[in-house]
This record gives structure tokens, C-alpha cells and sequence, in this order.
């Protein structure tokens, strides 16, 4: 027998399997279509015969089919992993195709589990894929992630994380986890047997609002390409058994996009942790909402004065007295405006001079939440005569003015 590199897994000795989960009989043998369709990997001797056979057998479950769901969910196809679950609600919009790679224009306003069944399909029509057309829940999560092997968590906000993590926990599944802002993002392997889980690293979630979403603060579209990819390599190095050491279990790898570099963070295990410790607390799933605080930052937002667009414009074309304040960043002025003053929301403790106290003023943001906690400041600081933009300037391109850019 020739001499076989060292990787990850060697058939002559006993491997350290990464994951601790029990898979269905495999296939007894590929068919010739499929031996040509891999070939490239049968000739791996870390792969092989009997590596692609364990691809065959593996069901992943993949949560959103969004920017990280793209290319982790085409590159498991693309790689022969036999069953992939998908779970996603949203329909394909516009903004999702800077880095939604699984969606094309064409698909604009399609469920993206339907276009992405269908992109996969095109890449590899023997990959079974099953389609959760649902909110993930805490109702739900655990009987859908028991019919999986592995859970590689996509999504994007943190009661989704947490509610990943732990019932990866109650369920024994490995968490492939992936997140990114901006130009920076984050990879590891969670919940794997004997390694930390993502509540071992933060346990407890950021103050409501502290770290904006994508939508808010934008994000390189090719990041998610950088990041979805990693994730795919670490599900389909656990399918084939690699040594722990060679994954990304108990380690953070932070990727800098815009710098080109990548960092590593050692993880270990807490045994305190309330998930996965000595002494677990948590048996059972949550109200994740509560718990991250969601409900208690809308709460004071419903509570706010605040104006709809239709009523700004009436008063802007009475030529009422009403200053817009815009709370954007300066290049998201740049993008569409309303004329007003701007000051974005991180200046405005320094800048508020600027403001008359004694006129009205109406604060809009994109949506509607920057613009709130701007409208919660000033009250503190004592105006008294400020609204809020209900729906910010995407409300106003919604229902006034439809020829304005919406981002």
C-alpha cells in the first residue's frame, strides 16, 4: 500500500471521530454516474471510497437560505451530502441578491425554499432536500433537528442563536456556526461531543440594539461566500470523521475580510456553562425573544410620538414649519434623502446644539429604530415638540414618493 498523507482521517489506525452521531446503514456502493460525478474526491485517499459513501448517508440541516445558506448549502450538494434540510420563511427581495448566490433576479418575490430546491436541484439532482417552510421555534426546533446529523446555523440574529445552540445541546447534533457583519466574520463548530457550545463564549446575548443587523449596518456581499464556505468544509470534514484537532471545534477563527486576515481564538468547554456544564440548567427550550430582551426594547418604541409619512408630507407641502432630522450615516444620505439635516445617530450627543429645541422636528432613520432612539434621547435631553418617522424613508419611497431607491 502507498505511503498516505497525513490528513484527516488514516484507515490503518483508530480516528478520534469529531462528532458523536449515529447515521442510518450506507450505501452499499455508488453508481457509475456517481463515481464520475466525484471522481476528484475518490482519488483523495482522506475521502475515498468509503468517505464519499458517509456523504451519501449524512443529513444536514441548514438554518436559512439566506447569505451563509447559499454557498454552505450549494457546496454540500455540490459535494454528494444525501439529505439537506433547509428551513427558511422569507420570499427573495431585491437586497438579498448582493450575496444571496442561491437566488437570481428571476426569483424576486419567490418563497426562498422553492428557488433554492431548485438552484440545488440544477447542482446536483441526487441530493434529496427537505423544505421547512417555517419560523424556527422553540416549538418546533428540537423534533425538526432530531431528524438531522448535523445543524449548520446560518441565521442572523441572536434569539435564533441561542435557540440553535441549545437545541443542538438537547439533541446531541454538532452546530456548524457562521455569523457576519459588515466586512468581519466568525466560524466554529458548537456542541460537539466534549467541546463548547456557543453559550460557553457568550453567555449571555448583547444589550437590545447594541449590534445592528446587516440590514442596518450593511455587509460585504462576498463575506458571506468567505464564511459559508468555511462552514461547508467543517460539516463535511465531521461527516468524514476528521480528527478533532484539525476542526474548528474549540477554536473561534474571525475572519477580516477588508484586511485579508484570519485570526484564531481557543475556546474550551465551560464546565459552569447552563447548556452544556457538569450541571446543565437548561433541559429544556426557552422563550428566546425574552430572554435576548427583544420584547423589552420594542416596548418603549410603541409608546413614542410619532407621524406617519403621509402626515409629514401634508405638512412639508403647507409649508409648515418642521425641521427632518436624518439620524443615517453619511452614505446612506448619499443613497436617497429627504432634504433633511443630517446628523448621524452616533454624533448626535456631541452635535445636538445644532437642533432648535423650540421647532418641531420629525427623525427618520431607514426603518424606523434608529430614528426612535434618537427621538428617546432628545426627550431626556428635554425637547419636547420631536416625532418619530413611522417606517422610515423605505416608508416614505413605499407611499410617496415609489421612484426613490429603497436599499
Amino acid at each position: 500500500m502507498q505511503n498516505r498523507p497525513d490528513a484527516f482521517f488514516n484507515l490503518q489506525s483508530e480516528v478520534m471521530k469529531a462528532v458523536d452521531h449515529k447515521t442510518e446503514a450506507q450505501p452499499a456502493a455508488l453508481s457509475n454516474e456517481e463515481v464520475q460525478r466525484y471522481s476528484r474526491h475518490l482519488i483523495l485517499p482522506e475521502v475515498g471510497m468509503e468517505g464519499q459513501l458517509k456523504l451519501k448517508a449524512a443529513k444536514v440541516l441548514c438554518i436559512g437560505a439566506g447569505g451563509l445558506g447559499s454557498p454552505l448549502a450549494m457546496y454540500l450538494a455540490a459535494a454528494g451530502v444525501g439529505t439537506l434540510g433547509l428551513v427558511d420563511f422569507d420570499v427573495v427581495d431585491f437586497t438579498n441578491l448582493q450575496r444571496q448566490i442561491l437566488h437570481s433576479t428571476s426569483d424576486v418575490g419567490r418563497k426562498k425554499l422553492d428557488s433554492a430546491a431548485e438552484t440545488l436541484a440544477g447542482i446536483n439532482p441526487q441530493v434529496e432536500v427537505r423544505k421547512f417552510e417555517t419560523r424556527l421555534t422553540s416549538a418546533n426546533a428540537l423534533d425538526i433537528f432530531r431528524q438531522f446529523d448535523i445543524v449548520a446555523d446560518g441565521t442572523d440574529n441572536f434569539p435564533t442563536r441561542y435557540l440553535v445552540n441549545d437545541a443542538c445541546v438537547l439533541t446531541g447534533k454538532p452546530n456548524v456556526y457562521g455569523s457576519i457583519f459588515r466586512f468581519e466574520g466568525q466560524a466554529s463548530v458548537f456542541a460537539a461531543k466534549d467541546g463548547p457550545c456557543y453559550r460557553c463564549l457568550y453567555p449571555e446575548p448583547p444589550p437590545p440594539g447594541l449590534v445592528p443587523s446587516c440590514a442596518e449596518g450593511g455587509v460585504l456581499g462576498i463575506l458571506p461566500g468567505l464564511v459559508g464556505v468555511i462552514q461547508a468544509t467543517e460539516t463535511v470534514k465531521l461527516i468524514l470523521g476528521a480528527p478533532r484537532e484539525q476542526s474548528l471545534i474549540g477554536r473561534l477563527l474571525l475572519v477580516d475580510a477588508m484586511g485579508m486576515k484570519f485570526r484564531e481564538l481557543k475556546l474550551k468547554k465551560n464546565p459552569q456553562c447552563p447548556a452544556c456544564g457538569a450541571h446543565p440548567t437548561i433541559r429544556e427550550l426557552i422563550d428566546y425573544q425574552e430572554f435576548c430582551g427583544v420584547r423589552a426594547e420594542e416596548a418603549p418604541m410603541t409608546q413614542m410620538p410619532a407621524i406617519e409619512v403621509e402626515e409629514l408630507k401634508r405638512r412639508l407641502d403647507a409649508g409648515e414649519d418642521v425641521l427632518v432630522l436624518d439620524v443615517r450615516e453619511p452614505h446612506e444620505y448619499q443613497i436617497c434623502n429627504l432634504a433633511g439635516h443630517l446628523i448621524p445617530l452616533g454624533d448626535l450627543p456631541k452635535r445636538v446644539h445644532e437642533l432648535d429645541s423650540s421647532r418641531e422636528i420629525v427623525a427618520h432613520c431607514r426603518s424606523g429604530k434608529r430614528s426612535a432612539e434618537a427621538v428617546e434621547f432628545l426627550r431626556a435631553a428635554g425637547f419636547r415638540k420631536v416625532w418619530n418617522l413611522t417606517g422610515g424613508i423605505l416608508a416614505w419611497a413605499d407611499r410617496i414618493d415609489p421612484k426613490m431607491p429603497k436599499y
